[in-house]
Order: structure tokens, then sequence, then C-alpha cells
């Protein structure tokens, strides 16, 4: 006797077609059967050792964020309630260009310390890996949900570069080619970049493209966090579709946002160029979150010029008054690459979280309500905090437009994901809220979408991109990665004031057939593994 069946549900399998009442039957980490209409057609009905009543429930292939800072998360935190509450049972991790793997000791020091506003420090975790194959493996001992991985490109240049910003090498290159190449055989899914971020962002088109063939010849994706969301953010995202097809890559344009004030009401010249580029025959996908703000630390926003070197050289220069103030000037009056070109707005920047507990008076507000607090200027106070939180500060960026979320969410070749930093007192709700703020505000009460298609959004069409033959849709065969809601109810929980407060509306979450979420409680359940790049 099989081990599960589900009862009654409504079914909304993914492929954006119509909803239909079934019982799913569920063995052995997949869906065995689906059995339409049982009731109604009086036909006998699937027994299982264990059945679960979904009347008034959708099920709907788990949901997959294909933006995920939970690199450290997964490790340190058994329970990622944050992500496994949401209704995620995959994340892509490896994002913008800056992870853990591949790394030497050298780099691991530098690179923990680069992004310790995205995962925290890391003094928690056993870092007993260097390869891309041995982090999988880490994670193949057991995490809440399944992860995918990109292979980090600002990471790979510091392992074969360094944080100098200068062209790399032919050496150089072909030790890069080599590291990529490494990655995509150990299982990687492609390979991310941050090109507003060291020291990716020094990698010339030319290297990207040399780098680029290498993750198409194994089947991957590129996936950038391209140069300029604010000024210059067309041609950035022109220069990305160019340099895919020169290198005949697929592209996935990470966080596909058009922010600040420049880009308002431009989301559709964006579309405009995605629908040319698809015509043309590009392989495009793009995720975004539904929200305006958006999200990262503060030391990003610094001119390249200031970050190169890495985090040391950073505070170096942040400690030198003369250095400090090339440094404003960049960024308050010509506008530094790090903030996408536009000079600083500080009422925008909210800082939401600190490394130093001791630094909290600062969480919650933005750096010109603080300075005006104590009768200072705003560079004085984000001075300050990088110097004494050592680069750790993460900030909300309050620089969306909402016509131009709504807009780029529709687009066919759109996909869910979240660019959750689930660091800070204050994180941006959208790590614990993404997905159902999606089907609540987005589909039930604006109707945005419909119920059928932001499920497809949210799933297959992520599958998809991801070349996983047997996820993202409610068919039997497919592994039982499931989730259960109520559409009347559910919604995100986290708000800008509370952000860490769960979702409601959804009961039911089942990770290779095993319940991560019951009754809307987090169970001990550790069925997550690595997703590894199918072989070609």
């Amino acid at each position: 006797m099989e081990e599960l069946v589900i009862r009654d549900a409504d079914v909304v399998d993914g492929s954006g077609a119509d909803s239909y009442r079934a019982d799913v039957v569920v063995d052995g980490g997949r869906i065995v059967s689906i059995v339409k209409e049982a009731a109604a057609a009086g036909c006998q009905r699937p027994r299982a050792r264990r059945e679960l009543d979904a009347e008034g429930l959708v099920l709907a292939p788990g949901f997959i964020d294909m933006h995920a800072h939970s690199d450290l998360a997964l490790l340190r935190d058994p329970d990622h309630s944050a992500k496994a509450a949401q209704g995620v049972t995959l994340e892509v991790i490896g994002q913008d260009g800056l992870s853990y793997a591949p790394v030497d000791d050298r780099t691991l020091g530098e690179v923990r310390r680069a992004i310790a506003g995205w995962n925290g420090p890391g003094d928690d975790v056993d870092f007993d890996w260097r390869s891309v194959g041995e982090y999988l493996d880490r994670l193949d001992r057991g995490i809440a949900v399944n992860a995918a991985y990109l292979i980090p490109q600002g990471t790979v240049r510091a392992l074969a570069v360094g944080w100098d910003d200068r062209e790399a090498t032919e050496a150089e290159l072909e030790h890069m080619r080599r590291l990529v190449a490494e990655g995509m055989e150990q299982g990687a899914v492609g390979m991310s970049s941050g090109l507003t971020y060291t020291p990716g962002m020094y990698a010339k088109d030319a290297e990207l493209t040399e780098l680029c063939r290498m993750v198409a010849s194994y089947g991957g994706y590129y996936c950038p966090h391209h140069r300029s969301y604010g000024a210059g953010a067309l041609q950035a995202y022109e220069e990305m579709v160019e340099l895919t097809r020169e290198a005949d890559c697929p592209l996935h344009l990470a966080h596909a946002t058009m922010n600040f004030g420049v880009n308002k009401g431009r989301a559709p010249e964006l579309l405009t160029l995605l629908d040319d580029a698809l015509a043309a025959g590009a392989d495009i996908t793009l995720d975004t979150y539904p929200y305006t703000p958006g999200c990262t630390t503060l030391v990003a926003l610094l001119p390249s010029w200031a970050n190169e070197g890495g985090p040391e050289r950073v505070l170096e220069r942040l400690a030198d008054d003369d250095t400090a103030e090339r440094i404003r000037h960049h960024l308050e009056e010509t506008g530094s690459d790090g903030c996408h070109g536009v000079p600083v707005e500080w009422e925008t920047i909210e800082i939401s979280g600190t490394g130093d507990p001791a630094l909290a008076e600062y969480v919650g507000r933005t750096v010109l309500e603080s300075a005006r607090l104590r009768g200072e200027s705003p560079w004085t106070v984000a001075r300050r905090l990088l110097l004494t939180d050592r680069l750790a500060p993460t900030i909300l960026q309050h620089v969306g437009h909402e016509e131009n979320v709504r807009a780029i969410m529709r687009h066919r070749v759109h996909t869910g994901g979240s660019d959750g930093i689930l660091q800070g007192a204050k994180p941006h709700p959208r790590a614990y809220g993404t997905f159902p703020h999606y089907l609540g505000h987005y589909v039930r009460e604006l109707g945005v979408l419909s119920l059928e298609e932001c499920v497809a959004h949210l799933t297959s069409r992520a599958a998809a991109r991801l070349r996983l033959p047997d996820r993202g849709l409610v068919r039997e065969g497919y592994r039982a990665d499931l989730v259960l809601f109520d559409p009347a109810t559910v919604g995100a929980g986290s708000t800008y004031e509370n952000p860490r407060v769960l979702p409601t509306g959804i009961p039911h979450v089942l990770v290779d057939g095993r319940f991560v979420m019951e009754d809307g409680r987090r169970t001990d359940v550790l069925a997550g593994r690595s997703v590894r790049r199918a072989p070609r």
C-alpha cells in the first residue's frame, strides 16, 4: 500500500492549465497516481497508509526560489522556516557572483568578510569544503529544502586573479575556465555574476563571454546581476543579451527590476528589448520579487575603485579622511557605479541590520533620519557604520516603482525569486514573504495574475530553466515536492515593521514526499538535498 493519498485537492498543476479536483497518491518520494474527480465519478478511490483531507486547499508543485541567499542559512538553521513555510521546496543559491565555492584558504576568508552582510560571518559554520562538489556534498547531509548552485564568477575571479581592477592574463583566464568547468562537472547549474560588486565587476565582457561559453558547453545558464539597475539600466540589460548571444549561452536575468527615479514607468522598454531578443531566438528568462524596495549591503553603494583589493583595503580607505571625502563626492554628487550611476538619496537608504548588536539603534531608520537625530551629515553616519561594523550593515533601498513591478511579473518568461537576505534585525520582508505575497496580494487581491498563471511562474518555468525533467509539475512520476495552500487566506505575514512573521494559509509542504511543514508547523524532517545539473 502506498504511503500517502492527498484527497479532494484542487490541483493547480504548474502548467498554467485550469485547475481540477483529484486524489493524488505519493509513494517513495514521487507522485505515483492522480485520480481526477474520483468522488464525483463514483469510482473506487485510491487508498494509502495515510490520508490527508485537502478539501478547500490547492495542491501545487513546490515553489522554486530562483534567487536565494541561503548559502549558509541552510547549514546553520535546520529549521529554515523562512523558506519552508512559504512552500519553497528548491532554492537556487550561489547568487550575485559571490559565494563559498570554489575557494582556497585565502579566498574563503576574503569572501566571508565581503558578504558577511548577506550571510553573516559564518563563525558557527564548519567550512569543511573548498570545491563546488564538496559544498554540494555538505548539503547532501540533509537540509530543510532542496538547493541548486550557481558558480559565483566573482569568487572564481578572486581565486584566479585577486581583487584588483585589471584584466586577467591569458593564464588567469584559462584558470577561470578550468574552475568553471570543474564546478559544472561537479553539479552546478550555471554561473552567476555580481557586476556591481567586487571583484566580479572588474571583468570585461570578453572575459565573461569566455566563461559563458564554458557554462553553455555543459548545458548551464548565466545569471548576472548586471552592471546597472539605475542610470543605464536598459543598456546594461542589452549588454547581457548581446554577451550571451555571442557566447550562445542561455540567460537568466537576476532580480530584473527597473529602479530609481530615472526608470519610473520604463518597464515596457525592457520588455520590448526582451521580446525582440526572444523573437530572434534567444533563450532568456528572468526573476523578480513582488516588492518595490531593493536590499543589499551598505558597502555595495561605494564606487568600485574604493572596493578594489578586498575588504581590508576598503576599511583602510574609509579610515583615511582624504580618501573618504573622495568616496563621499562620488556617492553624493557624481553617482557611484556601486549605486548604479545615481547620486545616493540617503532618505531612501534604511539600515536593516548590523553585525554588532551595539549598533541596533540605527536599524529601522534611514541614514538621513539617523543623521538628523545626531546633528551630523548622512555620510558621517554611513562612514562610521561601515568602519565600526566592519562593512557588515545591510540596507533596504526604497527606489522601486509599483507599475514596473506589475508589468515585469506578467511577462511570459518571468519566474519568482526572493533575493531574500536572512541576516539583520529587520531584513526585507521578501525573505519570509515572497511566494505567499504573489498568491495573496497579486493574485487574490489585485488580479494581476490568475492563480494558474502565477503558479506556473513559480514552478514549471523555473524547473524548465534549471533543466529539471521531474520537478515543477504535478504529474505522475514527478518528484513529490508539493505545497498545499488555502487560496482564500494565503498571504505574507511579514511586513517592513515585523519582517520575520511566517505566512498564512500554507498548512502543508512536502519535500521528496515527506512533510517539512504539517498543519502549519515545521517538522524535524530534513528531506532537502543538492539538485545537481543533469548530464547532457
